[in-house]
Parts: C-alpha cells; sequence; structure tokens
C-alpha cells in the first residue's frame, strides 16, 4: 500500500477523535518510529509503497489510537528535555511545563555558580566550594526531572524518590539509558512514620541544597476537563487527589522539605494552576521565604519556587 494512502486511512480514522495536526503528528511519528523515515519522505517520494510487515506496526498503531490509548504508550518512549525515556502505563508521560521547571533549577544554578566564581576571583582568602549539590526528586515517575538535573550538573549527587516499585523500575531503566548515577529511594512521602530503609537513612543523612517535585495535584472535580487519554490510561495515583484534601502531597513535601532542605535551600514544585495562591499560602505557613509563582508556556500558573530560611 502507498504510504500516503495509509496517512489517509488515519485521517479518515481518527479525525473525530483528535484535531487534523494532531493526527498528522501521530502519523509521521509512527513513520519515523517505526520505519526509521523522515517525516519529509512524503514529499520527496509520494509514490512510496510498503510491504505487509511495513505496514503492519502503522496498523496496530493505528488501532491503539483509536482506544485513546496514548502514542508515548504505543511507541514506549517520550522525549523529555532532549532525552528519550521509556514510559509505559507505570509512569505519567513527561509534560513540556515540567521541562519549564527543570529549566528554572538549571538558571537558578548557573546563575548561582557564576556568582561564586566571580566571589572566589575578588575575595583571595576565599576557599574554592567543591562540594557536590545534593538533589532530592520527590515523586520521580519516569525519572524524567532527576535524569535531566543530573545530566546537567553532572558534580551533583541526585536522590529520586517514589512510592511505586514499578515505576521506580522504569526510572532505574531511563537513568541507566541515560547513564547517569541516581540513587532510587521506595518510599511514600505521605506515610506518617516510614520505614526507614537504609539508602533512605543514608539519603536523609544529607542536607539537601533541592527539592523538586511534581506530585499528583489533579483534583477529582476537575476530571471532566481532563482528555480520556489521559485520565483512562495515565496512572491516576499518580495525577488525582481528593477535593476536599488537594494540597495533601504539599503539606506532607512541606514538612519534608523543612526538616530535610539546608537553611537556603531551594524548593521547586509543579503546582495545580487553579491553586496557586492557596499553594503559596500553604509555603508560607511553614516558613518558607522569597516564595515565586511562575507561569507555564500556556499562560498558567503552574510552578512556585521557596527558600527554606
Amino acid at each position: 500500500m502507498l504510504l500516503r494512502e495509509i496517512k489517509n486511512i488515519f485521517h479518515k480514522e481518527l479525525d473525530e477523535i483528535y484535531p487534523i495536526e494532531e493526527v498528522d503528528a501521530f502519523f509521521y511519528r509512527c513513520v519515523e518510529h517505526y520505519l526509521k523515515l523522515e517525516r519529509f519522505v512524503l514529499a520527496v517520494q509520494p509514490q512510496l509503497t510498503l510491504g505487509k510487515e511495513e505496514e503492519q506496526p502503522l496498523f496496530e498503531a493505528l488501532s491503539q489510537l483509536k482506544q485513546e490509548r496514548p502514542l508515548q504508550y504505543i511507541l514506549g518512549m517520550a522525549h523529555f528535555m532532549d532525552m528519550e525515556l521509556k514510559v509505559n502505563e507505570s509512569v505519567l508521560i513527561p509534560r513540556p511545563e515540567t521541562e519549564e521547571l527543570v529549566q528554572w533549577i538549571l538558571e537558578d544554578f548557573e546563575k548561582q555558580s557564576n556568582q561564586d566564581a566571580e566571589r572566589s576571583r575578588s575575595v583571595i582568602s576565599t576557599p574554592p566550594n567543591d562540594r557536590s549539590l545534593q538533589i532530592l526528586d520527590i515523586g520521580t515517575g519516569s525519572g524524567c526531572i532527576a535524569i535531566a538535573l543530573a545530566k546537567h550538573i553532572p558534580t551533583a549527587k541526585v536522590f529520586a524518590l517514589d512510592v511505586s516499585e514499578d515505576a521506580l523500575e522504569v526510572a532505574r531503566e531511563n537513568a541507566q539509558k541515560n547513564q547517569v548515577d541516581i540513587t532510587f529511594l521506595h518510599q511514600d512521602i505521605l506515610a506518617p512514620n516510614p520505614e526507614l530503609g537504609l539508602d533512605l537513612d543514608l539519603a536523609l543523612a544529607l542536607d539537601f541544597d533541592i527539592i523538586v517535585s511534581n506530585p499528583p495535584y489533579v483534583r477529582e472535580l476537575e476530571k471532566g476537563k481532563i482528555k480520556n487519554n489521559v485520565k483512562e490510561h495515565e496512572p491516576g495515583t499518580a495525577l488525582f487527589v481528593p477535593d476536599e484534601d488537594p494540597l495533601l502531597f504539599y503539606k506532607a513535601i512541606a514538612q519534608f522539605s523543612k526538616a530535610n532542605l539546608k537553611k537556603g535551600g531551594s524548593l521547586y514544585l509543579e503546582i495545580n494552576q487553579y491553586l496557586g495562591e492557596e499553594t503559596k499560602a500553604l509555603l508560607k505557613a511553614h516558613n518558607f521565604s522569597e516564595i515565586e509563582l511562575r507561569k507555564d508556556l500556556f499562560g498558567n500558573d503552574r510552578m512556585l519556587k521557596a527558600r527554606n530560611s
């Protein structure tokens, strides 16, 4: 069958479910993944014909897309900050908004590094600060945040925590694939009296410079605004929180961070866009200072930074 005919079938089957531009993206992403062909192939080879074996994975992907299964789960991978990560139904699919959170941390780190270097040059007696940065990612999922930080700050010691052992298995594979060293911790941040494992005991003996988290924050009342491919396939435990206590994870993270973030250390959070002021107030109540709320690329309140004073 001609490849352009398969493209037409994608649109015939999917245009009532997804925007036309998204169907185009699905088709070309499948062509790139399964056939290893660039997306401009149809422009230069309009008569390109596929054999049955080449067609099969495209039609299998089409069948799953009709069931509104996310393309990243169909392909078994997602992109995040120029990295390729394994994903499955045990972990959330990394989002562009989370990339912005990581970029904020990296910008602050670079700014601080430049300031430290300038001070070292201007004050001869200032000893060099060669202590490794200690970073903890709470609710790591696929490991996207922790792995990106480990790649971009190679001198840092990075720890990543999650309640799901299945998620941690995926994160470990992604860390190995992207050649970074991360200490993974199986732990429930909501547990009132957790049984600390040896690795977690080691981690908590450190004063973290940075704690970052993208915890569950979508209220049950907001489910109607969530696309079916998200709410029917991505792990609900990593997405939803009860309407009566939507900030329960932020409460636990704030309390944990007060005890385990060094003085002057920074806490970075991805948040529910409708609860920005409420989350700021929570951090203020826990005596965090310099609280800054940022919008994402879509103009929604999405990120918070605070300092442990």
